[in-house]
């Protein structure tokens, strides 16, 4: 029996829509640095999905890039992203952002949401600090949407961390690398419109969500770093072939394939919860979108990991480990139907 995994949502190449484009357009003889005609079409669409045609669109290749790059850009020198302890560039981008001189202020977070009360203790004790011109500046709140535990913020929440950034004059940036899950998650009233009208920028991601790379950072109007474009290539990130990112995210913002593949992988988490639901596994949160966290004996995941690839996530307690289970755009049901039987078979 072959071994399945359900390790991460990046494990398989792309969609095959995307390959045949590749095919398709192999022997064209387009312009470099992402100003072909691909990626244009792709920024268009993008703008139409979003309702938003004064924004900007730029195309990137990976997400740690790309949470460097608009934090790097839009930040002064002395000021710092305010980001959850459990938030992505605070934990698992290998100080990337401090790299560029940034200090990132870790706040309290629950189920990888940025407490916010916190978030304005954290405020109102820097201005009200006399000695804040000493400090590092926050001028940033840094969300994942969805989080780190696939957790999504609501409208409310997000209108409501928005009105703080206004008030405060910071900017809002969302982290949206697994945005595609997000949108689509049953009772998420969160959408791309909404995005564009609440964030000053945010990426859609691709690498995660059926592209072989790419994420597509939006900025609201009058929000692009000054010399944008000569500042991704002074960071070591401007594709010469950029075609490879146009093409890619023209595919997916057509038919509304995107959209298409991210309700696939939510269904193919349904049927995930209800398979652990059905041979009472214990669920560390409640996780509406691709990410699913199982609590399991050490010796059962021993077992299964020998099987099936799955994701550690943290020591639950001596005898418990908490395991995540990621679904993606390429998750088929015989996948599902095949861990049922391993768990058949090592649980009775």
């Amino acid at each position: 029996m072959k071994k399945i995994s359900f390790e991460s949502d990046y494990i398989q190449g792309c969609h095959e829509a995307i390959l045949n484009r590749f095919t398709e357009t192999n022997y064209e003889q387009l312009s470099g640095y992402g100003v072909d005609r691909y990626c244009e079409s792709a920024k268009q669409k993008i703008k139409a999905a979003c309702q938003s045609e004064n924004s900007e669109v730029f195309l990137l290749t990976g997400g740690t890039q790309t949470n460097q790059l608009v934090i790097d850009t839009m930040l002064d020198s002395c000021e710092a992203v305010i980001s959850a302890k459990t938030g992505h560039i605070n934990g698992h981008e290998a100080g990337a952002i401090e790299y560029t001189g940034h200090k990132v202020l870790e706040i309290a977070q629950e189920n990888g949401k940025i407490d916010i009360s916190a978030l304005e203790q954290l405020l109102q004790a820097f201005h009200g600090d006399a000695n804040n011109q000493h400090m590092a500046t926050p001028k940033m709140i840094y969300l994942s949407h969805p989080t780190e535990y696939g957790t999504l913020y609501t409208f409310a929440e997000l209108r409501r961390i928005s009105d703080i950034c206004k008030k405060n004059g910071l900017y809002l940036y969302i982290d949206g690398a697994r945005l595609g899950y997000g949108l689509m998650a049953k009772g998420s009233d969160v959408t791309l419109p909404d995005l564009a009208r609440l964030c000053d920028a945010f990426y859609i991601g691709g690498t995660k969500v059926g592209a072989l790379c790419g994420e597509a950072v939006v900025f609201a109007e009058g929000r692009t770093p000054k010399k944008f474009f000569t500042k991704i290539k002074q960071h070591g990130a401007l594709l010469a072939k950029g075609r490879l990112l146009g093409i890619q995210f023209d595919t997916l913002f057509t038919n509304d394939l995107y959209f298409q593949i991210s309700k696939h992988a939510i269904d193919m988490a349904e049927e995930l919860k209800a398979l652990f639901t059905a041979r009472g596994f214990q669920f560390f949160l409640d996780s509406p979108t691709n990410q699913i966290f199982i609590i399991l004996e050490n010796r059962l995941y021993q077992t299964l990991s020998e099987q099936v690839g799955v994701g550690f996530w943290e020591q639950y307690d001596d005898t418990h480990t908490v395991i995540r289970f990621a679904t993606s755009w390429a998750t088929r049901r015989e996948d599902i139907a095949q861990l049922d039987q391993i768990l058949r078979e090592i649980t009775e």
